[in-house]
């Protein structure tokens, strides 16, 4: 074994930027995938595109990780969202920003993305090895000594630990990280899936599967208070709802009622099936948000008055999707064949509040197998933000989604596993 020999377990985002970096800063570095090939979950982020930051500036970055994300202050100050873009660009990755703040690749293949983290680490002479599982982090004395690799010791004095979350574990990330961690003593709060679909309770929702709904908003509401609206794009499912304002959804819900996510994780297996999310839970979704009560009252006292004897059905064809209307007829209660001028006060009120206030009944949060993210992982509190290293055990550093953090979608999540990975690489490779 090489003097100052750095191994990094775990070959995604955060462990190729670790291995590239740490390397270019002159360590001997081995890093260690369990897969045949590296980079699995990059290759399928932003639907194979790879949403690899965001254009927002640094106080935008800290608040898409909420009450944690002061802790990525250093990491995203030493190895910034222009650095990153530097990279890739000096690897041949030219970048665009599309709506919301996004960055992908101009090419719109994650691949380049993966060839060009690969190749960073490659041309600063890391070993990669792939189909190589680490057992077990070897420390004596509050020191890292070493790691097991399938029965066979491999010495070193410094370990980075970048082996991911629970989301997607077909590609690898199945918690496996948080066993290391809890082996090397580290507190692992309870990862939860995030960033994921949302079941809900009424029969009428799998009515509208594949309706997707642009420019509406959402309320989450959590036993009657509101606790976040967000307004955008978002699609009925056969099993609840989906799309991008309720993924980012999800996550607000995860931190609102986690204590009761956390008892229930106990009693079932958040890998194979939905997480039950307690009663309490309700959206609330607003098809008409560009409109005022008092306009959308307006509107539709014109409407049924001009409709004359115009079918209540035929009317509500200017004013709704086509799937959704025999949905809407059932929930207001007013004939199909009512003729507009007969529809009374009452009637067009309680359509008002149906097309402002549609209530939802949040039942469940979609498996790890769908959520994009995890949230929950080693304690923030245990580790040094400065250099990535445990406070608990010398020489061992973390990265990427096997920490306590994760953000809203917008490249917020990736541009932290390139950050932290790049700073946790560095320092592992200057410690002596």
């Amino acid at each position: 074994m090489k003097k100052n020999t750095v191994i990094v377990i775990g070959l995604g985002a955060a462990g190729l930027m670790a291995s590239g970096s740490a390397s270019e800063a002159g360590a001997a570095v081995i890093g260690m995938e369990k897969n045949p090939q590296p980079g699995r979950k990059v290759l399928i982020s932003g639907k194979g595109r790879c949403n690899v930051t965001n254009s927002g500036d640094l106080q935008d970055f800290i608040q898409a990780f909420g009450k944690k994300g002061q802790f990525l202050y250093g990491a995203l100050t030493r190895f910034t969202r222009d650095d990153l873009l530097a990279f890739f660009s000096r690897y041949g990755v030219e970048t665009v920003t599309e709506r919301g703040g996004r960055i992908f690749p101009v090419s719109e293949l994650s691949a380049d993305i993966l060839n060009a983290l690969v190749k960073h680490a490659k041309s600063n002479h890391s070993e990669l090895n792939y189909s190589s599982p680490v057992d077990k982090i070897v420390i004596a004395k509050g020191k890292v000594i070493g790691v097991i690799s399938r029965n066979l010791e491999i010495a070193t004095d410094r370990v980075i630990l970048t082996a991911g979350g629970s989301s997607y574990p077909g590609t690898g990330s199945n918690g496996e990280g948080y066993r290391l961690a809890a082996q090397a003593g580290h507190t692992i709060v309870t990862p939860l899936p995030s960033l994921t679909s949302l079941e809900t309770r009424e029969d009428w929702v799998p009515k509208l599967q594949g309706l997707s709904l642009k420019n509406v908003e959402l309320t989450l509401k959590i036993k009657g208070k509101a606790v976040e609206t967000k307004f955008g794009e978002m699609i009925f499912t056969h099993f609840g709802v989906s799309g991008p304002i309720v993924l980012d959804m999800s996550r607000t819900l995860v931190e609102s009622i986690r204590p009761a996510l956390e008892k229930a994780v106990q009693s079932h297996n958040p890998f194979q099936k939905a997480l039950h999310v307690p009663e309490g839970a309700e959206l609330s979704l607003n098809l008409k948000p560009a409109l005022s009560l008092e306009q959308l009252t307006a509107r539709l006292q014109r409407d049924f008055y001009t409709g004359g004897k115009k079918f209540y059905a035929s009317i509500l064809k200017d004013l709704l999707p086509a799937s959704l209307i025999p949905v809407m007829i059932d929930l207001s209660g007013i004939p199909r064949d009512k003729a507009g001028n007969q529809i009374s006060k009452k009637e067009r009120d309680y359509l008002v509040q149906l097309l402002t206030n549609l209530p939802m009944t949040v039942s469940g949060l979609r498996s790890f197998t769908e959520a994009i993210v995890t949230s929950g992982g080693v304690s923030l509190k245990e580790v040094d933000p400065r250099t990535m290293e445990s406070k608990l055990v010398k020489g061992l550093y973390f990265a990427g989604e096997v920490l306590d953090l994760d953000a809203k979608t917008g490249g917020y999540n990736l541009q932290a596993a390139f950050s932290t990975g790049y700073l946790a690489g560095v320092n592992a490779a200057s410690k002596t």
